[in-house]
């Protein structure tokens, strides 16, 4: 665990979410990402939508994912080796991948949105799953490519059980922050 003062992140790391599309993620990771900048901690959000949009060319193969997410996970690394704390929220079906991040990394903490498929489904906010399911599009996580579950997350939180404030909660509270 980091070294903190009366909930004070005071070395930098790596939040990395990880989970299906429509678990939470982004929403939760946004939130952390607030409530760390407030107690006037460097910090910077990473969130997968928003940096396919840097990088349109980004691919949904396993080998292209497996690119981006280390991609990403190299520039966590750099803000992090710099004294920036990076909450990172991105799908990163797999295990592999989000391993290399952590060896990029030298505090590295694995937050696993752990929502099930079926709620994640329902939510759809995006239509991708409905477009998943048509084939309109393939190689979608949980549908037709597969979603390795983290092993042994540092967090695990279910927004099908708790709200997107409790789940914010419990993540800083499990990270001492």
């Amino acid at each position: 665990m980091s070294a903190k003062t009366e909930g004070v992140i005071n070395e930098a790391m790596v939040l990395w979410f990880t989970g299906l599309s429509g678990a939470g993620k982004s929403s939760i990771a946004e939130e952390v990402y607030k409530r760390i900048r407030a107690k006037g901690v460097k910090v910077e959000h990473l969130d997968g939508d928003k940096v396919r949009d840097i990088f349109p060319k980004t691919g949904f193969s396993k080998e292209e994912r497996d690119r981006h997410v280390r991609r990403v996970g190299f520039l966590a690394g750099m803000l992090e080796k710099n004294g920036i704390t990076v909450v990172a929220s991105f799908i990163s079906p797999y295990k592999e991948s989000r391993e290399a991040v952590r060896s990029l990394c030298l505090n590295f903490r694995e937050i696993y949105v752990s929502t099930p498929l079926e709620v994640c489904e329902q939510r759809d906010v995006k239509g991708l799953y409905k477009k998943a399911r048509s084939g309109e599009i393939s190689q979608f996580t949980g549908i037709d490519d597969p979603y390795e579950a983290p092993e042994n997350p540092d967090v695990v939180v279910d927004t099908s059980k708790q709200t997107i404030e409790e789940s914010v909660d419990s993540v800083l509270s499990q990270l001492g922050c």
